[in-house]
């Protein structure tokens, strides 16, 4: 039997600055089979001083078991259960004392899908959100009827043009509707690049990492 909630009580691994002690944080969200230490492995490529990282572990190393492209329903629980557990994280964080323009999202493949439909359904200026190949969850006549404005924050939405997973079309309809909510979005499409992070994609982060701190 499929429990109504598979990702509530998996563990959050952490690295970085201690509890009271971080001026920033990113919550950091793995790919299809992949798990949070294999994420929190991408600090070593853009840690900077002050920050936290948290990375939510999914239960069977998948966030939700379909295509992000297959309608929402297709994916539930897991769906709903993934969204609960970043925003347990968030607000963990919150109860430390960041306030919400100084905590990231970062994500990749799968995880970037999902931190995108997190910050959709929790509209509030976040310090920034970098979606490493990956688009808005749900098939083509879903995506619509996110709630609020996301007050001029940065998506950086970084992608292959040919990528194999996912489709450069459900990138551009993402970055655009993310900027019908309000954000600040800067869409790259990488020629050929594969399924993967490149260089440029952390180059960028790092950048927007770099600003949080300087707030």
């Amino acid at each position: 039997m499929i429990s109504n909630n598979p990702h509530a009580t998996n563990e959050v691994a952490r690295r970085g600055e201690t509890r009271g002690k971080a001026s920033a944080a990113m919550i950091l969200l793995h790919g299809r089979g992949a798990s949070a230490d294999s994420i929190l492995r991408l600090t070593e490529q853009i840690g900077q001083p002050g920050f936290a990282y948290l990375a939510p572990q999914a239960e069977g190393n998948a966030w939700y078991p379909n295509s992000f492209l297959a309608p929402r329903a297709s994916n539930e629980p897991f769906l709903g259960s993934a969204l609960g557990a970043v925003d347990r994280v968030y607000q963990g964080l919150r109860e430390e004392g960041l306030p919400a323009e100084r905590i990231m999202l970062l994500g990749f493949s799968q995880g970037a899908c999902l931190a995108l439909e997190y910050a959709a359904r929790h509209p509030r200026l976040y310090g920034g959100v970098a979606a490493l190949s990956g688009g808005l969850i749900g098939s083509d006549g879903e995506l619509t009827g996110y709630p609020g404005e996301l007050e001029g924050g940065l998506f950086f939405l970084g992608c292959s043009d040919v990528d194999p997973f996912i489709p450069k079309e459900r990138v551009s309809d993402s970055a655009e509707i993310l900027r019908g909510l309000g954000a600040e979005v800067l869409l790259r499409l990488y020629q050929k690049s594969g399924h993967t992070v490149v260089d440029d994609e952390i180059e960028t982060v790092k950048k927007m990492m770099r600003s949080v701190l300087a707030a």
